[in-house]
């Protein structure tokens, strides 16, 4: 399978990063070793969780996803198969976002051990608490680089101010530079083309979108507000009923029914066709799903097929942004 390289760094990741926000959520131990397995077996290698991951399900700090993969790499002994990102910095329901020194250096510690490993290849800074000078998060960043805790660093959700001041303070300071960059991006939130995109050309970040499928809206399966009722996660796509939500979604059906696949493997395909995108995030809780992941990479929208998605999604007053 054809790897995609990660910005100036020597990791060399698939082209699908499985989000691990369901293990330990909506997957319970087992459920997500059999997800894993799958994924691995296919070739795919890069995977993604975070400290945070899953706070909301008992308010008491997160870090069952990390738990889960840690356990699962620790079986399989499969560590050096995997690359592995984790993030820092986001609320938990026990302290509010905080990028300081001394959150990461303890967050960073609680992490590997959750993860059972020496290291971590790509650490994000998951939220930005906008109060701490990103000089002293990226000097976090470089003291456990250099202790060999963490292999790169990347960032998710920053403004577009503080990732450019980021890489300012960087070149000035002599300190690691973000290498990768997750933002919000599918086919109904497009505002990346225009705030991010331009970023990520400038400094060379390697891009991968969170809520890929816009919480499952994009698989085609809420068409109505019964259908909401179908997943935990259904209440939060209720916003995307309405006449460009349901364009779209005809819009993926004419697509998919074209090359006989499914909305989900369209919506996947697309995005891997956009400037600067390296690898979307998905989630999957069954071997159905996963295959729809699966199936992305190998997908080769043409001309007519982009066209009628761009259409279909674009902002207002925007033609094939």
């Amino acid at each position: 399978m054809k790897k995609i390289k990660i910005g100036q760094t020597d990791l060399q990741v698939a082209p699908i990063n499985l989000g691990g926000n369901v293990f330990g959520w909506t997957l319970n131990e087992k459920e997500s070793f059999h997800i894993l397995d799958a994924f691995i077996d296919q070739g795919f290698n890069f995977i993604d969780t975070a400290d945070m991951y899953s706070y909301w399900v008992d308010g008491k700090g997160g870090g069952q996803s990390e738990t889960i993969l840690g356990k699962w790499m620790k079986e399989r002994k499969n560590r050096e198969q995997v690359i592995m990102a984790t993030k820092v910095g986001g609320e938990t329901g026990i302290h509010p976002k905080d990028t300081s020194k001394k959150h990461i250096f303890k967050a960073v510690d609680q992490s590997l051990t959750r993860l059972q490993t020496d290291y971590i290849d790509l650490y994000y800074t998951h939220f930005d608490d906008e109060v701490t000078p990103v000089e002293e998060t990226l000097e976090a960043y470089q003291e456990i680089i250099r202790a060999g805790k963490v292999r790169y660093i990347a960032a998710s959700n920053l403004s577009p101010e503080r990732i450019h001041d980021s890489f300012q303070a960087s070149e000035k300071y002599g300190l690691p530079k973000y290498q990768a960059l997750q933002p919000h991006y599918n086919l109904l939130e497009r505002d990346f083309e225009s705030t991010y995109r331009p970023l990520a050309e400038q400094y060379g970040l390697t891009v991968f979108p969170y809520w890929s499928l816009a919480s499952g809206f994009l698989t085609g399966k809420y068409r109505s507000e019964a259908d909401l009722e179908k997943s935990p996660r259904g209440g939060s796509v209720k916003k995307y009923l309405n006449d460009k939500g349901l364009a779209i979604l005809e819009a993926l059906d004419t697509v998919s029914n074209k090359h006989q696949t499914t909305p989900a493997t369209v919506s996947l395909a697309w995005l891997l066709s956009q400037p600067t995108i390296g690898a979307p995030i998905a989630s999957a809780t069954s071997q159905s799903q996963l295959k729809t992941l699966f199936e992305a990479p190998l997908l080769n929208l043409d001309a007519e097929d982009l066209e009628l998605l761009d259409k279909a999604s674009s902002p207002v007053n925007t033609i094939n942004s």
